[in-house]
């Protein structure tokens, strides 16, 4: 049986088990042994990490030929035109190369928890939310591409990968999940059992769009 581990990973904290001097890492949260992220989220960012302690099942999630949709709550600086969000959906050119068309569009602030520290404010430029969905995992993407349309983002939030979310989870709690390893491998990815979560309040952390689904 291999396990996923979904994990909501809190601002600040990299995304490895290794310490660096005066870094919070994955060992500060996650006490389950053998087990490996199957891709990154940078220290500046929040939300979903799946890890896994099958090799074959973390590169499957992991590698972007196999385009595991990956959606974001992204906090930025103003408020994007149309023009803007296209530029968006259709691709921005950045020093690596053209992105693939992503999926966006302007939500309502989601009801997530505080960030620790919070973002700065300036009061004379308003911000705004978008998700973005892509299925590349160029370094630090997103950022780039907001930056690329004259709204750098604030807060980045992670809140899916794939069919996994953060139903349930708030910073810093996990919860596995088995896979039968008697499936085919491509079927491994879409059936899975819930075994443990660790205890906590689920955080209200769906936009108003995503209500009623």
């Amino acid at each position: 049986m291999a396990q996923i581990i979904l994990f909501n990973k809190p601002y600040g904290v990299l995304s490895q088990f290794r310490s660096e001097a005066g870094q919070l890492t994955l060992a500060a949260y996650l006490t389950i042994p053998d087990v490996y992220p199957a891709g990154r989220l940078d220290k500046d960012s929040e939300g979903l990490l799946l890890l896994t302690d099958d090799g074959q099942l973390q590169h499957h999630i992991a590698h972007p030929q196999h385009k595991a949709e990956k959606v974001y709550w992204v906090q930025v600086e103003g408020i994007p035109n149309e023009q803007a969000l296209q530029q968006l959906r259709h691709g921005v050119e950045l020093k690596d190369g053209m992105t693939r068309p992503a999926r966006v569009r302007m939500i309502d602030e989601p009801i997530v928890w505080q960030r620790d520290p919070p973002i700065r404010y300036r009061a004379q430029i308003p911000t705004s939310w978008l998700e973005i969905a892509i299925t590349e995992g160029r370094n630090r993407q997103v950022r780039r591409m907001t930056a690329a349309v004259d709204h750098p983002t604030l807060r980045l939030i992670r809140c899916q990968i794939g069919e996994w979310t953060l139903e349930g989870l708030q910073p810093g709690e996990w919860k596995v999940i088995t896979i039968a390893d008697t499936m085919p491998r491509q079927e491994q990815v879409k059936k899975h059992t819930e075994v443990k979560q660790r205890a906590g309040k689920s955080p209200r952390h769906r936009s108003r769009h995503h209500r009623g689904k």
